[in-house]
């Protein structure tokens, strides 16, 4: 696995910010021999991330240069990506990593050993190999943290009719919000079936055009602040991430358990 294949995809995600086609995924699509697509089953979703914590849910409490947010675990929904992320966390990987690009208050990505977001040579490449895990109840709300997507493994059939495996890894995305205007109201009311999914962003923001595109591993409850700060660095762009002109690090991730006593 080459590191620039690592970095295509998120650079497609980038790129592809402002568009709503992904819309189409909030409707019930055929599942497909790999993790490209899911059913969406409207009559059986839960919007859990719009539920608030329970005692005794895991939580990660994430401690950067701007100030914390905490978020909640779905360690049940995406069981490998969390897995992959709680033990980076314990393990101490995590401390002095930089928060490596800030994308016009849309969202930022952290986890990096190095500023400009690629990963450096001696890095663990089964950390950068979990399958990607998607499920009907997990949406990129604002709020939302995300496994990047780092590569996908396609045979020459699926590179000709679609498909494929596609693969996260340690880096990851705190999602903050697109802009609601008027007319992205309307279509994202008018262009699914699925009102009440299409609703729920407006009231909460986030960027539906990421829906299941990425690993949705938490969802955060606190420091809500901290997230917009982080979305709306001064950068500079290396062509591929908008890097933040001032070194913003994430100082330390701590794993715990969420009670009403340690929320804030």
């Amino acid at each position: 696995m080459k590191k620039n294949g690592l970095l295509k995809t998120v650079l497609i995600l980038t790129v592809v910010m402002g568009l709503l086609t992904v819309i189409l995924l909030f409707t019930s699509v055929k599942q497909a021999e790999n993790n490209t697509y899911i059913t969406i089953d409207p009559d059986t979703m839960k919007l859990i991330q719009l539920e608030p914590p329970k005692d005794g849910d895991p939580i990660a409490i994430v401690d950067t240069t701007l100030g914390e947010f905490r978020f909640v675990l779905y360690p049940e929904q995406s069981p490998n990506a969390v897995k992959n992320f709680t033990e980076l966390a314990q393990s101490g990987y995590y401390n002095n990593t930089y928060v490596f690009s800030s994308e016009s208050g849309a969202y930022s990505a952290a986890g990096s050993k190095l500023k400009n977001g690629e990963m450096p040579q001696d890095y663990d490449k089964s950390r950068e190999l979990v399958v990607r895990e998607l499920n009907q109840n997990l949406w990129t709300f604002r709020g939302a943290v995300c496994s990047l997507n780092t590569t996908v493994d396609r045979s020459f059939k699926e590179r000709v009719l679609g498909g494929g495996t596609y693969f996260n890894g340690s880096r990851f995305a705190v999602i903050n919000s697109i802009e609601f205007d008027d007319e992205t109201k309307q279509a994202l009311l008018e262009d699914t079936n699925n009102e009440r999914l299409g609703q729920a962003f407006i009231d909460n923001g986030g960027i539906p055009n990421f829906a299941q595109q990425m690993t949705v591993i938490g969802q955060t409850y606190e420091g809500f602040d901290v997230i917009e700060a982080l979305s709306n660095l001064e950068t500079e762009s290396s062509g591929i991430y908008n890097i933040p002109k001032e070194d913003i690090m994430i100082n330390s991730i701590e794993i715990s358990e969420y009670t009403s006593e340690n929320s804030k």
